[in-house]
């Protein structure tokens, strides 16, 4: 191994050392690395140096930026425990967002269903523990196919497939890599998840359009929080750039709407 090879497996190792980064693939805090090589930043290697610092600084801001919404290694111990035990629907009770849905879950399916019809193959995109839902979606047979960041949670739900004998696989994916997001299986259905607002960092949503345009599915189910982190019902929780960006590309889209969250069943096979 070089010793700029070695070098940067010890700078992945110190950007790392936070406790909410530390499940987070090695691959893909490189790619942050990469990127910000190629943008004629200064390096050094020196883990005393000011650049060194500032460059574990810069990417741990990215990395939670990117993936926000991620769980420590407490919630990822609790949730093997509760899977060895079989109790799958107190895994949902995990994380913030899967809880809110446990009430309205089989309703959730049940609806999107109605609309997209029952899907053979599902593409769930940064899923973090929603797979774990699969029960609420009634279905006899469907290839699963889930993908996020965290390599524990990703192999959580691959035992969880198993168990139940369900056909799918889970893998990491960086959403951002447009073009293995294009190469990904042909789906009848994907899901994503309260992701956009996380991609596009407040930034437009060039960012979010290019995954809608990328994913290979027939209908995307695009979902948003209707309260604000304070609790309280947003007075305008639509998204009119959803809405724009669907006319403009010749998509329909149908609203379902529930108590704390919005989602838009996006169909892009009317071209």
């Amino acid at each position: 191994m070089t010793v700029e090879k070695e070098n940067i497996k010890q700078l992945i190792r110190d950007i790392k050392k936070k406790k909410e980064l530390r499940e987070i693939s090695d691959k893909f805090v490189k790619e942050q690395l990469d990127k910000l090589f190629t943008k004629d930043v200064k390096v050094d290697f020196n883990p005393r140096s000011a650049v060194y610092k500032t460059i574990i600084k810069d990417v741990r801001a990215k990395l939670r930026r990117v993936y926000g919404l991620f769980r420590t290694k407490e919630n990822l111990a609790e949730i093997k425990k509760l899977l060895s035990e079989k109790k799958i629907d107190q895994i949902l009770s995990v994380h913030s967002s899967t809880k809110e849905r446990i009430l309205f879950y089989p309703q959730l399916y049940q609806k999107i269903f109605q609309i997209t019809g029952k899907p053979k193959t599902l593409l769930d995109l940064g899923c973090g523990i929603n797979p774990f839902s699969f029960q609420h979606m009634k279905l006899s047979k469907l290839n699963y196919y889930a993908y996020d960041l965290s390599k524990e949670e990703i192999s959580l739900i691959n035992q969880y497939f198993k168990s139940i004998n369900l056909d799918g696989k889970a893998e990491i994916l960086n959403l951002l890599d447009f073009d293995k997001v294009k190469r990904l299986p042909s789906a009848d259905l994907s899901f994503l998840f309260k992701m956009t607002d996380v991609l596009d960092r407040g930034k437009g949503h060039k960012t979010s359009e290019e995954l809608i345009k990328s994913i290979p599915a027939k209908h995307v189910v695009i979902s948003f929080a209707t309260l604000t982190m304070s609790g309280k019902k947003m007075n305008h929780p639509r998204r009119g750039w959803i809405e724009l960006m669907s006319k403009r590309l010749g998509y329909s889209y149908q609203l379902l709407e529930f108590s704390n969250e919005l989602f838009y069943v996006i169909s892009k096979d009317n071209n």
